[in-house]
């Protein structure tokens, strides 16, 4: 018997997650698009309640924001993050062709998921 599905009756029932089936690739990338995800969800999170706390510290003149540094540091944080996404592309690139498409669709998987 397959391990993969479970007897009722006589008749084999498909496993309740299909998606383990479609092999390593397909979970790795889900597993990858699930945590870019979330991980994304949460910055913005914290990034937008620091923003709105510099706003009312400002608001009561207990510092002074300045606004080129605020457009610096956000560059730099998109520039980290492109750099993650090409470093993630390269390594999907080298992975065969089968394997590749795999784990690209576990990870749109996982982004939906997610």
């Amino acid at each position: 018997m397959n391990e993969n599905y479970a007897v009722n009756g006589g008749h084999q029932v498909a496993s309740p997650f299909p998606f383990l089936e479609m092999g390593t690739s397909f979970v790795i990338g889900l597993a990858i698009g699930y945590f870019f995800k979330k991980f994304f969800k949460i910055l913005l999170l914290i990034l937008g309640l620091g923003i709105v706390v510099l706003f009312v510290l400002e608001s009561k003149g207990s510092i002074h924001v300045d606004d080129k540094m605020i457009e610096s540091s956000v560059s730099t944080g998109i520039d980290s993050f492109q750099g993650l996404v090409t470093m993630v592309k390269d390594r999907l690139s080298h992975m065969k062709l089968s394997s590749g498409a795999s784990a690209i669709a576990g990870f749109f998987a996982g982004i939906k998921f997610g």
